[in-house]
């Protein structure tokens, strides 16, 4: 039995054939709409997600299965002192397949050991959220053909963003990639990212805290938000806050076939003007997050 903890469980193979599937399932929704009849996915989300919970939810609806669960830790047994194995043993009773989010890193891999069933972690802390980076994955080989040969900028929060972590990560197997890290010296990527996976793998970066110094080089833009409470001080805060805003001005030099991508919720880092640009994925990428977990959800159920 296969469980989807960490980007890296998947090989750039099986990455490559769930996207293949993705795709397939967009062109062919018919054809999947039965797959999972009769199989039931838990949500157990011990802190609140809307987007993320019902993309899942979403994805097996569309696989003809069903869907149990709860939204927050306060309506499961966990308010009453139940140990979050305890919780996964009984819920893998009940279902075929989990999906989970918790605050504390590590909590999916630990209860990966206690489960019946496949878990598919749907974000730990700060540390992973691999259905989001095979989500980004997927808009990206739709929107580019390919995910070798690219300029990738990835701007705003990328110390605490673990979305920006998760891709460097997966896309760094790839050929001929490099990256632009666009952000203030206070938000710059760690440390441990620059020396166990870019140096690692030989991967050519820079840093800048200029968005526009690179814009016309980027094949995708990866946008994040800049939070107020990552600052020591107040000052600083308000002197970048708007620096990172992509707006029609930041993108007058970008090519006409660049990516915009952004994991979501936005606050204001991309303005809405650029809402109508034929650059702007984001909202895409919510799309595709469904298909691809409709894609993984039948590979760890081990459906044709």
């Amino acid at each position: 039995m296969n469980h989807l903890i960490d980007i890296t469980d998947l090989n750039v193979e099986e990455i490559d054939d769930l996207i293949k599937t993705a795709k397939d399932i967009m062109k062919n929704k018919e054809k999947y709409s039965e797959k999972c009849k009769s199989k039931i996915l838990a949500t157990l989300f011990f802190e609140p997600s809307t987007r993320t919970r019902l993309s899942f939810e979403s994805a097996m609806l569309g696989l003809g299965g069903q869907v149990l669960g709860f939204s927050s830790a306060a309506s499961s047994s966990t308010a009453k002192g139940e140990s979050v194995s305890d919780t996964i043993r009984t819920v893998s009773c009940y279902s075929d397949i989990i999906a989970m989010r918790h605050p504390k890193e590590g909590a999916p891999m630990v209860v990966s050991e206690k489960s019946r069933v496949p878990i598919i972690n749907a974000g730990d802390g700060g540390h992973n959220h691999p259905t989001q980076t095979l989500t980004d994955l997927l808009t990206i080989a739709s929107e580019k053909g390919k995910l070798d040969n690219l300029t990738i900028g990835l701007c705003g929060d990328l110390k605490f963003g673990r979305t920006v972590h998760s891709l460097i990560t997966a896309m760094s197997r790839y050929k001929n990639i490099k990256f632009i890290l666009i952000s203030p010296n206070e938000l710059k990527v760690p440390d441990y990212i620059k020396t166990e996976v870019l140096d690692k793998n030989n991967i050519e970066w820079c840093e800048t805290q200029d968005i526009e110094e690179y814009i016309d080089k980027l094949d995708v833009l990866y946008m994040t938000r800049v939070q107020r409470e990552r600052f020591f001080n107040e000052a600083d805060y308000i002197r970048l806050k708007d620096y990172y805003i992509l707006n029609k001005q930041k993108l007058e030099n970008a090519k006409k076939d660049l990516s915009i991508l952004h994991p979501l919720p936005r606050v204001n880092e991309i303005s809405v003007e650029v809402d109508s640009d034929p650059r702007a994925c984001y909202f895409k990428q919510v799309e595709n997050g469904k298909y691809i977990r409709m894609a993984l959800i039948l590979k760890l159920l081990e459906i044709e």
